[in-house]
């Protein structure tokens, strides 16, 4: 099949997109509201985040690095294509003019505490009455119910108590966060696909709804093979460094120069992998004649592997595996990957934006592929209330 190549998603792009016409009040903050945001927001979704007059969102001074401006780089990484609009929600004034923008919504997304919605008077049950037809979404970090509700929501909490730190590291090391944030990107983006599932159900039915995740459950839906061991033995999966748990080899081994990951991860590349080392034998080895086995003797065979691994270096082991059709990779840092990595600037996976204080800002553009309606990148992550007169006006206007 000729698949041709996507549309540019880094830079400005036609006025058509997925989500036209869908406008989105984002009450969220730091980071699994504002990156589910941002992603319907490239999508073309029309997102307003409201914010504390004070302060606003968290990042914008508390996280990651100010430049030129006062907001943080880690701010200008997760709020682009939204508006800003300064609402004091525990004012009468701020709160009807909050709720004459929700019935101009469709989509309300909030990542507050269990209970705070509530008692500032934005809670679901509230919008509902003005605006039947909206969909309300929540991310917190363990859920609107259950005895871990009322916890603070914390990637690394969320990953210590889902198991993902008891089996990220080496065997023999202590517990290890994954290196990304996996609980809160994860509540990001079960949250967006949750919104777009109510979004074409409204279009339907034509009726709103509510939808929640949080940071604890998206965290363990990812844990599928972790789960699958556990239900088919009775025991906790423990840590395999940068082993899989359901097929040997796949895995980093150490090379003459660092590490190359390989992954003969069925019988077929397994005695693939044994002919391009040169060591056609082990393919017969009994310790290692299918994955059962193989698994089982893993502290064997990978130190063994090593003995011919070393023997070249990396990008050597790459070229050769390639070319002999067996999946290979180089571990690289973010460095190269950023800085030099053909592939990123292939697929143009590095975007960017014109800030009025900051200049031009390199992020990572969206990996969504719509090649009729292609994400783009429109506009700069706002200033703290820069669309507040705007918006405040033009709604007071109609009221």
């Amino acid at each position: 099949m000729n698949i041709p190549t996507p549309p540019p998603t880094a830079n400005v792009g036609p006025t058509a997109a997925a989500l036209d016409g869908i406008r989105i009040l984002d009450l969220t903050q730091v980071m699994s509201g504002p990156f589910c945001t941002m992603m319907l927001a490239d999508l073309g979704a029309d997102v307003i985040k409201i914010e504390n007059p004070n302060n606003g969102d968290q990042t914008r001074k508390d996280w990651g690095v100010a430049i030129k401006g006062e907001d943080s780089r880690a701010f200008l990484a997760l709020n682009r294509n939204k508006r800003s609009v300064c609402i004091d929600l525990k004012s009468e004034q701020g709160l009807q003019d909050f709720y004459a923008m929700v019935r101009d919504a469709d989509v309300v997304v909030e990542n507050f505490r269990p209970g705070v919605t509530k008692r500032l008077g934005v809670d679901y049950d509230t919008l509902k009455a003005i605006a039947p037809q909206l969909i309300y979404a929540s991310i917190s970090g363990f859920g609107q119910t259950g005895p871990y509700a009322s916890y603070p929501g914390y990637d690394l909490i969320a990953q210590g108590m889902t198991g993902v730190m008891s089996i990220t590291g080496d065997a023999d090391g202590d517990p290890v966060k994954c290196g990304i944030p996996v609980a809160d990107l994860g509540a990001g983006m079960f949250c967006a696909i949750g919104i777009l599932g109510a979004v074409v159900s409204r279009h339907r039915t034509g009726e709103g709804q509510y939808l929640e995740t949080s940071l604890f459950e998206s965290a363990l839906a990812m844990s599928v093979w972790e789960s699958t061991e556990f239900f088919a033995t009775g025991k906790a999966p423990t840590k395999l460094g940068s082993a899989n748990r359901m097929s040997a080899p796949y895995q980093a081994v150490a090379t003459s120069d660092g590490h190359v990951t390989i992954g003969a991860n069925n019988d077929k590349l397994w005695r693939g992998t044994c002919a391009v080392i040169g060591a056609p034998e082990l393919a017969d080895d009994e310790r290692f004649a299918d994955n059962d086995r193989r698994m089982a003797n893993r502290t064997e065979l990978i130190p063994l592997l090593e003995t011919y691994f070393v023997t070249k270096t990396t990008d050597e082991w790459v070229d050769l595996f390639l070319k002999n059709g067996l999946p290979a990779g180089a571990i690289r840092d973010y460095a190269y990957v950023l800085g030099e990595d053909p592939h990123v600037k292939a697929r143009e996976m590095i975007g960017s934006f014109e800030h009025p204080v900051e200049g031009t800002i390199p992020v990572l553009a969206s990996p969504i592929r719509l090649h009729g309606t292609p994400t783009t990148i429109r506009s700069a992550p706002p200033l703290l209330g820069q669309h507040t007169d705007e918006i405040l006006a033009s709604i007071r206007d109609r009221n």
